[in-house]
């Protein structure tokens, strides 16, 4: 390794002012740093507390605590896949070989999402790092990994290619880039797509791919299935059939990453062991959740099955659990301020029920309450700190 080191950093002189590389620096440096951990330090005179974390540790310790919800929800791509074509009837049936037939229809399906979310988005940063002379920010490594996560299975892949393309450039590029976003880039992605495609947007919980024109079953090629989720249900007053248990364990129909419970609470014990995410603003979004859900059970109409869904239900159904762990929590677009997060987290579990209950056409609801919210984050982290002024200032006045 010391070895490769070396050559890396000689093959890298050849893009330091002056080289012949020299224009491509930006690139270099992306891999470079990637690859390495960086030897540069703060520069400013004043005091520092340095330490081994930086963005890049960071960004890979989120794609980490993702991957139990990637790998889970390729899983059950394949499993709706096998439910919906008859080669299994349920989850007791499952072998070893059509665990792996399951696994291996999910990985192709996923796959593409994930390069494209990748090949589009970091191309953009890569130009627009090399045309304003300045570093590969890692930002992207968590929002192109999260996107596949959240895109309905069945979108086309070239509108998810214009979706990412707009969400770089318009929700991260013209701020600044990464750390100076306003409102969660991969969401953006999912509203863009909502918004510019309904057709392939219900509004609802995205369903999951069970069935494809391009895929494979044992050679056979299969018609395109979706499958309503539970959530689509209650919002037409239908009535469903799905387990509590099933819902915590994953095997529903939903987006890739939504669906598994215990998988988002791996991932959520590794970001608080580490410090990663806040636990103020994810506590609060889930008992925001719960205490809206409650008061709906008690008080909302009895001929509204969304008011009447258990409040227990609504935590861990749609993209509510995934949004409270992994976007929620986004420390560029959320609240910064320790009151503030939980604030900020309180009120997106409220507003997630209220869409929920209170707009059938939407019944998802978490995508509209972090984003309005990621706007209203300064103003939140304003007024506590205006509060704390004010707060001492009478203070030092006695």
């Amino acid at each position: 390794m010391e070895k490769f080191y070396q050559i890396w950093k000689k093959f890298g002189k050849n893009f330091e002012e002056g080289g012949k590389l020299s224009k491509l620096s930006s690139f270099y440096d992306a891999f470079d740093t990637f690859l390495f951990t960086p030897q540069t330090t703060a520069k400013r005179n004043g005091t520092h507390i340095h330490d081994g974390r930086d963005s890049k540790r960071t960004m890979i310790i989120v794609v980490l605590a993702l991957v139990p919800a990637m790998l889970f929800g390729m899983f059950n791509v394949g499993y709706q896949h096998l439910l919906a074509t008859g080669q299994l009837a349920t989850i007791s049936e499952m072998s070893s070989c059509l665990f792996w037939k399951a696994f291996g229809f999910g990985f192709l399906a996923v796959l593409p999402y994930i390069l494209v979310s990748y090949i589009v988005g970091l191309g953009i940063e890569f130009i627009v790092a090399q045309i304003k002379h300045e570093e590969v920010a890692e930002g992207y490594l968590v929002t192109g990994f999260i996107i596949p996560l959240i895109v309905p299975i069945n979108t086309p892949l070239w509108q998810v290619a214009i979706a990412v393309a707009f969400a770089v450039i318009f929700a991260k590029e013209v701020f600044g880039g990464t750390g100076y976003n306003i409102f969660n880039v991969a969401l953006i992605t999912r509203a863009f797509l909502f918004f510019a495609y309904p057709s392939h947007m219900t509004g609802d919980e995205p369903f999951v791919r069970v069935g494809s024109t391009w895929g494979w079953d044992g050679g056979q090629l299969v018609d395109g299935v979706t499958t309503a989720t539970p959530l689509t249900q209650i919002s037409t007053g239908g009535e469903f059939h799905v387990r509590f248990w099933d819902m915590v364990n994953g095997l529903i129909p939903g987006s890739v990453g939504e669906t598994c419970i215990w998988a988002i609470a791996l991932g959520a014990i590794l970001l608080l062991a580490t410090g990663v995410a806040s636990w103020k603003t994810m506590t609060a979004v889930f008992a925001g959740g719960a205490i809206t859900a409650i008061l709906f059970n008690a008080f909302g109409a009895a001929d509204n099955a969304a008011a009447q869904y258990p409040w227990y239900w609504h935590l861990v159904s749609g993209g509510f659990a995934f949004g409270a762990v992994f976007m929620a929590t986004d420390p560029v677009t959320s609240a910064r301020t320790e009151c503030g997060k939980w604030i900020y987290g309180f009120l997106i579990g409220f507003i997630a029920i209220v869409v929920r209950v209170l707009n059938p056409g939407y019944p998802e609801g978490m995508m509209l309450a972090i984003l309005l919210m990621n706007a209203f984050a300064p103003l939140i982290d304003w007024c506590v700190v205006q509060a704390n002024i004010n707060k001492r200032a009478k203070r030092a006045i006695k």
